[in-house]
């Protein structure tokens, strides 16, 4: 394959819109006009994997080769994985002090909670929901929290419950890394406290949500940003649907569910946004 382009990050016109294309079918993710510098962060380590020169080139193999592992390549890394910790604080705190007391007391009978976390990455906000539940005192409860995404390489890592000492570094308390994780050579292993709460999937959110029901608290967090308006609705009929009656969904600071769905009133606490269903 030739070119004459010298800049890795060269990108024709009509590549940028198969791209944008291919993303847009297999995610659901729409990639603006101006994300030139999202493809380079994301897609030149590709490039250079399978030696080639330019992102022309990659569109080029990926047209040559049609579905398979490349175009899942490329689909996996350009979905967003930024994740850590006790990601934006408040929302856990309101949770715990606000949010879980009053259900917790009507569960006492039952003693079952279920959480859902979706786009959960490499699962890091599900074990933190897991930590935070145990710091309560809920272990010997029936809690079960779903962590689902479309990045099947994420899934797994969430599966595996390795994460590296900069991963917790990050929003981690120091007494909780010596509470709920164990050292493993280069990496630090979630304890089996955690992962008996927690379980992974890969799941598409433009997917129906049958196989959910009865969450209590839904976690979707900086995922709708980046659908379009239409997959938004959808997105929020179908969480809709998996949330118990009174259940609370949690999006992020930039997100909401005005003139997107009128399922749920949205409750302001303590500078947190949860979305009640009604």
């Amino acid at each position: 394959m030739t070119t004459t382009a010298t800049n890795a990050g060269e990108i024709s016109r009509d590549n940028y819109s198969f791209l944008q294309q291919h993303v847009l079918k297999a995610s659901g993710i729409v990639l603006d006009e101006n994300k030139h510098y999202l493809l380079e962060a994301r897609l030149i380590p590709i490039v250079r994997k399978e030696s080639l020169k330019t992102l022309n080139d990659l569109c080029a193999l990926m047209r040559a080769t049609s579905a398979g592992r490349l175009s899942q390549e490329v689909v996996e890394a350009m979905t967003t994985n930024e994740t850590l910790f006790f990601r934006d604080i408040v929302p856990f705190k309101v949770l715990r002090s606000t949010l879980l007391p009053p259900l917790i007391e009507q569960r006492k009978s039952t003693k079952k909670l279920t959480f859902w976390s979706a786009a959960s990455s490499s699962g890091q906000e599900a074990y933190s929901l897991a930590m935070m539940l145990c710091e309560m005192g809920l272990q010997d409860w029936n809690i079960d929290i779903l962590g689902t995404d479309l990045n099947e390489k994420m899934v797994e890592r969430a599966r595996h419950g390795a994460f590296a000492q900069i991963e917790v570094n990050r929003g981690l308390p120091a007494t909780h890394l010596v509470k709920y994780f164990e050292r493993h050579e280069m990496e630090w292993r979630v304890k089996l406290v955690l992962r008996r709460m927690v379980r992974f999937e890969k799941f598409d959110l433009r997917q129906p949500m049958r196989m959910l029901t009865s969450c209590d608290f839904v976690l979707c967090r900086n995922v709708l940003i980046y659908f379009d308006m239409d997959t938004k609705r959808s997105i929020l009929s179908e969480i809709a649907k998996t949330m118990s009656s009174g259940g609370y969904l949690l999006l992020g600071a930039a997100e909401t569910t005005m003139n997107l769905s009128d399922a749920f009133e949205r409750n302001a606490i303590d500078g947190a946004s949860f979305y009640r269903k009604k």
